[in-house]
């Protein structure tokens, strides 16, 4: 056992503590004025551990984001951690289901460890370097966002921006039920279809008019043909609506779609075959309209390097590290597809995620803190 592992084992107690001190805020996205109490936490967090700026970046709708820096004049390129504050939780929940440890260690809460978890270890690895003197001489950057949840509407930019001017970006969202990493996620697209017919009398004239529900069937089975699950890539027809009146040929109607691709090719060829779609009712029309989109996280060659150095880390330490995938997205996706060294599922061991039985491995905290506490002191980046 490391040193290092030594002590941070040492801390889980505290590192439980703090982490149920965070799952005690309640962090609903659209609840602005208790996401805010937990950032003014966070704030207080980051001066008490020695930042040398905190950064309040103001947000109209959501709560307000964070940007702490340690070190921020030292050599180097930063190395950037990405966390959010915000859950999926409804306030309320946490009295519905209050925090509680079962007798494997393992902590059950909303939020817990998606992703304050993540949090927690992040705060821990930065604390223990100062505690060993070890914090290394080089920028440590940390932006916390609070709209991860509703795909990042708010953050996307500032996230693309910071990450810009780093070399790293270490993503705390959990790692998987086994504790491996995340090196590939796939890409997140959504798109609306607006048909348009014409409204006609069912019973006295249906010939006159033209059915959007009928073309809302036909392009749901095109859309569906489009699936090609075996190399990675989904097209799902998830929302679908219609029509006014049981006696009225519908005028109108709609189809949300979900797509997820593994590779940017892959992305780039889904969306150009959506965006082609043409009506196959005579005389309807329709409206294609992108929504959000998080590029894919691709396991490249840059990101088998990444690992390979997180693995040598890891053995150096004696710690396990393994890799894994997963269909969904987060905000990696936006600083690996700009071609960023970026690692994710850097949280701590758990399940659930946005499940009644979201829970936190709470022996996973201190391997973790010591894995992201080695990282920060010996990353080394390629030239």
């Amino acid at each position: 056992m490391s040193d290092m592992f030594t002590y941070f084992k040492s801390q889980q107690q505290a590192m439980t503590d703090l982490l149920t001190a965070l799952v005690s805020y309640e962090t609903f996205t659209s609840s602005k004025p208790d996401v805010d109490h937990l950032g003014n936490y966070m704030e207080q967090q980051f001066n008490d551990l020695g930042a040398s700026s905190v950064t309040r970046i103001p947000q109209a709708n959501v709560g307000d984001f964070l940007l702490a820096k340690w070190n921020e004049d030292a050599p180097g390129k930063p190395i950037l951690f990405l966390i959010h504050i915000d859950t999926v939780w409804p306030i309320g929940t946490l009295a519905e289901r209050p925090t509680r440890i079962d007798e494997n260690g393992v902590l059950f809460g909303p939020g817990a460890v998606d992703m304050k978890g993540g949090i927690t270890i992040v705060l821990s690895a930065i604390r223990g370097l100062r505690e060993m003197n070890q914090m290394p001489n080089r920028p440590i950057w940390v932006l916390m966002t609070s709209d991860e949840e509703v795909g990042s509407i708010y953050s996307e930019d500032i996230i693309k921006q910071t990450a810009a001017q780093c070399g790293l970006v270490l993503v705390m969202e959990p790692a998987t039920i086994t504790e491996a990493m995340k090196t590939s996620r796939k890409g997140v697209a959504n798109f609306t279809v607006d048909i348009e017919g014409r409204a006609s009398h069912a019973g006295n004239a249906p010939e006159k008019g033209i059915n959007s529900i009928v073309e809302l069937a036909h392009q749901t089975i095109i859309l569906n043909g489009m699936n090609d699950l075996k190399n990675g890539t989904s097209v799902s027809v998830t929302m679908a609506s219609g029509g006014t009146a049981t006696n009225v040929i519908p005028a109108q109607a709609q189809i949300k779609i979900d797509v997820r691709t593994l590779s940017a090719v892959a992305h780039q060829q889904i969306t150009e075959k959506i965006l082609a779609l043409e009506p196959v009712v005579p005389g309807a029309k329709l409206t294609i309209t992108p929504g959000h989109v998080r590029g894919p996280m691709e396991r490249n060659l840059k990101m088998q390097q990444d690992f390979a150095q997180v693995r040598r880390i890891a053995d150096s330490l004696g710690l396990p590290v393994s890799e894994d995938s997963s269909g969904g997205g987060s905000d990696g996706n936006f600083t690996a597809m700009m071609g960023i060294s970026t690692l994710d599922g850097l949280g701590p061991q758990g399940d659930g995620l946005h499940a009644i039985h979201e829970q936190v491995v709470l022996d996973s905290l201190p391997r973790r803190s010591t894995l992201i506490a080695a990282m920060l002191k010996d990353w080394q980046f390629s030239e």
